[in-house]
């Protein structure tokens, strides 16, 4: 598809402001919808860019268009696409900027969507599944002619398998993720518990035909949690070949929606880069929740998760972040990877919102209202996390989820609290080897609290608070410690750590004095005997 292309479609009513014939001409590669002020690195070369222009005032001065158009030629983007809503028309100096570097710009009406714009692209990318010769296939012509007007057409993943099974005498049959959620069933289908799919998926390993089901997945290429499958429940008289044609059918849709989420992951960077800022960022929060498709409004979850520090770990977070969020069709969320490592999403927990995306027809929960109480979005996804754990052995996802944030002011600190939260599954997973997922609410007890703090705050506050005893290699001081675990253990009881340690109580006296002088701690106070318990928890 060519930039040209685009002013040709009247249902996108676009208008030409700038462009020569040669730059009408490029090839569109993908689209990127941004508003940050220099959008270089999230831009690929042959994307369109597609802007509110938030980013601009009418007090600016021709400098900043100039260097926002700047770096669209550096990437090089294939055209830019200004939004009129934002200022009623594109400015002047924009044109002026475009046509100086190089750039074909296009203006945008307020009755057209950035979403449909999209769409309209990514369809037209997927191509035609018979263009190959016809002796390549085992499906019929007739179904791969319909299929692939179905594809251009942007149809429902449910007509499209529905469709594509019609001629095998529409016998059930699902596509479901690698988490079991149903993106599709046909109308002989009962819907399928996520749990339950998810086992039939395991249990279906390696994935070929076998006499009671069938099970293929649909892109060879894609993440463990990125999966997608198609599940045949019943035996199907039909060649192994046809059905992997029907998967292919599935993996160019699956592609299709990639290309639209990888483009939400733009204004959803933007989104968490200025909750992660100083509070000055935060008078921007409203109209970046706009951008990503939430409400203004809280209030909000954040859940911010972790694969590790391995190459790839934070994209892998981000998708199967974004995987178990689909599980809340009621709740819209926006997912990106953090600057800092590891991946986080903000998720709108009002009560009846429309999903991210449309739900698809049919599928559990489609329709359904979804649970607006803030904690029962968190008790789903903890009752989903083992499924999620369980989709590469590789790997161990941690997680961690905020208190609700009443607005968009509060969302640093919703995001601080999801870290934390993190820190303390790490924690707590590394301890037993098992994916956690912890919620700020969970840390009830002192020695919870204390998991969420880093790593090296924790041995620099033991080291600190104990002194000398820190010094494990002393088998005297290692005695001490025992000591003192005991004798805090025991709530400062000097018979029962005695009868405990099968000590005299007059040495377990002199031990605890040997422990104050060497800490400078007063044991017969409350607040230096929690000073040492924390100590001892952070060893």
């Amino acid at each position: 598809m060519h930039v040209e292309d685009l002013l040709r479609l009247e249902s996108l009513d676009l208008t030409l402001l700038w462009g020569s014939p040669p730059l009408l001409a490029r090839e569109i590669n993908g689209v990127t919808a941004t508003d940050l002020e220099d959008p270089g690195r999230f831009l690929q070369r042959g994307e369109i860019v597609l802007s509110g222009l938030v980013w601009w005032s009418a007090a600016d001065e021709e400098a900043k268009a100039d260097r926002f158009v700047a770096a669209l030629r550096d990437a090089g983007a294939a055209a830019l696409l200004a939004g009129e809503e934002t200022h009623g028309t594109v400015p002047e100096v924009l044109v002026d900027a475009c046509r100086r570097h190089g750039i074909a710009l296009l203006s945008v009406p307020v009755h057209t969507s950035f979403r449909a714009i999209t769409d309209t692209v990514y369809l037209r990318q997927w191509g035609d599944l018979s263009r190959r010769p016809a002796d390549h296939y085992a499906l019929p012509e007739n179904v791969r002619g319909e299929l692939s007007r179905l594809l251009a057409d942007g149809a429902d993943p449910d007509t499209l398998l529905t469709r594509a099974v019609a001629h095998l005498g529409a016998p059930p049959c699902y596509v479901l993720s690698a988490t079991g959620r149903t993106i599709a069933r046909t109308p002989a289908a009962p819907p399928l518990p996520a749990r339950q799919a998810a086992r039939r998926l395991k249990a279906a390993a390696p994935f070929a035909a076998a006499p009671a089901s069938t099970t293929l997945r649909v892109d060879p290429d894609a993440s463990p949690y990125g999966q997608w499958y198609l599940h045949l429940p019943g035996p199907v008289d039909a060649p192994p070949r046809m059905l992997h044609e029907i998967a292919e059918v599935f993996a160019q849709y699956r592609q299709g929606l990639l290309r639209r989420r990888a483009a939400a992951r733009v204004p959803a960077a933007e989104l968490l880069d200025l909750a992660a800022a100083p509070r000055p960022g935060s008078a921007l929060l409203p109209a970046a929740l706009r951008a990503c498709g939430l409400p203004d409004h809280g209030p909000y979850t954040v859940i911010a998760v972790s694969m590790g520090a391995a190459e790839g770990a934070a994209e892998a977070g981000a998708e199967a972040l974004d995987e178990l969020l689909r599980h809340l069709p009621g709740h819209r969320f926006a997912t990106a990877r953090l600057a800092t490592g590891g991946a986080a999403a903000v998720i709108a927990t009002d009560s009846g919102a429309p999903g991210a995306e449309a739900p698809v027809p049919g599928a559990p929960g489609a329709g359904a209202p979804a649970a607006g109480a803030p904690g029962a979005v968190v008790a789903t996804l903890k009752g989903l996390w083992p499924t999620l754990g369980a989709c590469d052995d590789a790997t161990l996802p941690y997680g961690g989820i905020s208190t609700p944030a009443a607005g968009p002011q509060e969302l640093n600190g919703a995001l601080e609290q999801a870290r934390y939260a993190l820190t303390a599954a790490v924690r707590a997973g590394s301890a037993d080897g098992t994916p956690q997922l912890t919620a700020v609410e969970d840390l009830t007890t002192l020695d919870a609290l204390l998991a969420g703090i880093p790593a090296d705050v924790r041995t620099a506050f033991g080291v600190h608070a104990l002194g000398p005893l820190a010094d494990g290699t002393n088998p005297s001081h290692r005695m001490l410690l025992e000591t003192l675990d005991t004798f805090l253990a025991h709530n400062g009881s000097w018979a029962r750590t005695a009868e405990a340690l099968h000590l005299h109580v007059n040495t377990v006296h002199y031990r605890i004095g040997r422990v104050e002088l060497l800490t400078g701690r007063d044991l017969a106070r409350l607040d230096h005997k929690l000073d040492l318990k924390a100590a001892l928890l952070c060893r």
